[in-house]
């Protein structure tokens, strides 16, 4: 069986992941590609298609007879067109909950370094400002204690859960919103209005759909506690990039982090990438821990040899 990683290298970092149960499973080639790039020279033969940003277009798939299987390398698949996959008897997996604490982990590195001011305090004693000060410490940044404030969530899936589950930990009130029935989470399911207007750190875990494209903009930010902080660990669209950079600079919201954008990579002209105050971008790096790219391509080998047995198991399509 010959089994072809298109993009190895968005989830192995100088060798750091163990494919070796991957590779025990087949014929094992790695390529380099970007979304962009057309995959069909690459895996013509293949049995078993991994991917994790690359497309795998109607186009593609019917040019690949030997295709039996796509493997995401993500929980997302909307990079697959399914319904031609579906149409050539190509199988689709995905990997879900691979990657749930270290997001949550990025989501509460953010809330911390903004509500503690830690980068604005960071660079002000790297320019020399604290060596300067007439007292033994510095008072410039407004901070406040997570404990006894409300933290809202936004989808309130697997991430969504553990978010609150550490916001708690925290000593915050948690309430949560989402659009399917919560009453066997032990949480109430509070309106978005409502979560828009008690949150002092909201989270944002919802997918990215025709409903949720713009959720947040400014309408959204001009409900919200002016001492509050907004972070986005899901999907870029979500929030109206141009709203939030408005609302940043305008002090009409204290702080935001977001480690995804609308396109990525970014190009010329984002809002978001100009001076905006107090917030954190990081490049869509929260799912990115060894440990769960690790236990991402261990899943995905599973999915691989329970295929080859013969089970259908886990399979979109």
């Amino acid at each position: 069986m010959k089994i072809v990683f298109l993009d190895e290298d968005t989830v192995v970092l100088n060798g750091d992941v163990d494919l070796s149960r991957v590779q025990a499973l087949g014929k094992y080639e790695a390529c380099m590609l970007s979304p962009s790039d057309d995959p069909v020279p690459s895996c013509r033969n293949a049995d078993v298609v991994i991917v994790n940003k690359v497309r795998m277009s109607r186009h593609a798939i019917e040019q690949l007879p030997s295709l039996r299987l796509i493997c995401e390398a993500a929980t997302g698949y909307d990079n697959i067109d399914v319904q031609a996959a579906r149409g050539r008897d190509v199988h689709v997996s995905n990997v879900a909950g691979y990657a749930t604490k270290t997001v949550v982990q990025h989501v509460f590195a953010m809330a911390l370094s903004l509500t503690n001011r830690i980068l604005s305090y960071h660079s002000d004693v790297q320019r020399g400002e604290w060596q300067k000060s007439k007292m033994f410490g510095m008072l410039k940044y407004p901070t406040f204690e997570l404990a006894g404030k409300t933290f809202g969530v936004i989808g309130f899936g697997a991430i969504g859960r553990e978010a609150a589950r550490i916001a708690e930990a925290f000593g915050m009130q948690v309430m949560a919103h989402d659009v399917v029935d919560l009453a066997d989470t032990g949480h109430e399911n509070h309106s978005f209005d409502e979560i828009l207007a008690a949150s002092d750190v909201l989270s944002v875990h919802c997918p990215l759909t025709e409903h949720t494209r713009n959720l947040i903009d400014a309408g959204s930010l001009d409900k919200m506690k002016k001492t509050a902080i907004l972070i986005n660990t899901a999907r870029g669209g979500i929030i109206n990039e141009r709203d939030l950079a408005d609302a940043l600079n305008s002090g009409r919201i204290a702080g935001a982090g977001v480690d995804t954008l609308s396109v990525e990579p970014p190009v010329d002209g984002n809002p978001l990438l100009g001076e905006v105050k107090n917030l954190i971008i990081t490049p869509h790096s929260a799912w990115s821990a060894w440990d769960a790219r690790q236990r991402l391509m261990d899943m995905v080998a599973e999915r691989i040899e329970s295929f080859k047995n013969g089970s259908r198991d886990g399979l979109i399509v």
